[in-house]
């Protein structure tokens, strides 16, 4: 998975996302034998996003898939699905169907929603999954403020979004001490009970190899 984030002149920005899985070795797919080196699947997302992380416009492509004619129908492509004059027409690209989603305000639940299941395509969707990190990180410092010591300003985004970077811990004591609140009583009794000696726990289970 590849993702990159451009500027506009406009101050928006443009994010291309790429899926790619290419195998070391011939592979037999639904068309015959697919050479070594040549992509299973080659797709790509694209949206259109402001400051603030709406999706203003969203597309995909598949350039490679494993069912060829049938895969495409999710980007509007693709043959229709019979020759008969009164078959409904292509299915528009279901991935414009994140247009008007925020990517840090439920996007992934939202995902789910719009394009779960057979709705969409796996692969594409797992792609999509990645995306509030990826322009996240694009946009730290540029356009996010991650520091949070301007006045006014907001607990920084990614405090407790993590062990490292919990509210009580060295890193936001150190780092982001605006942010830092001293361990409560609570906190302690809840650190002190979830730590297991690894010695006491009983032996995983592993299966047999059945033949």
């Amino acid at each position: 998975m590849d993702v990159q984030v451009y500027a506009r002149e406009d101050g928006l920005w443009d994010v291309d996302a790429t899926l790619s899985d290419v195998r070391s070795r011939e592979t037999r797919s639904s068309q015959g034998m697919r050479p070594a080196g040549s992509p299973i699947h080659d797709m790509t997302l694209r949206l259109v996003v402001n400051a603030q992380l709406g999706i203003l416009q969203a597309g995909s492509e598949s350039r490679a898939v494993p069912y060829r004619g049938l895969c495409e129908r999710v980007n509007g492509s693709g043959p229709q699905a019979d020759a008969d004059a009164d078959a409904e027409p292509a299915h528009p690209d279901v991935y414009a169907r994140l247009v008007g989603l925020n990517l840090l305000r439920g996007f992934r639940q939202a995902l789910r929603e719009r394009i779960g299941g057979i709705a969409g395509c796996t692969h594409l969707s797992e792609l999509a999954q990645v995306l509030p990190t990826a322009v996240v990180q694009a946009l730290a410092g540029e356009v996010i403020d991650t520091r949070g010591t301007a006045e006014g300003a907001s607990q920084p985004f990614q405090i407790d979004r993590c062990h490292a970077l919990r509210s009580d811990g060295d890193a936001v004591r150190m780092h982001y001490p605006r942010w830092y609140l001293p361990p409560s009583d609570t906190t302690k009794a809840a650190d002190t009970y979830d730590t297991v000696d690894a010695a006491t726990l009983p032996a995983p289970h592993i299966p047999q190899e059945t033949r």
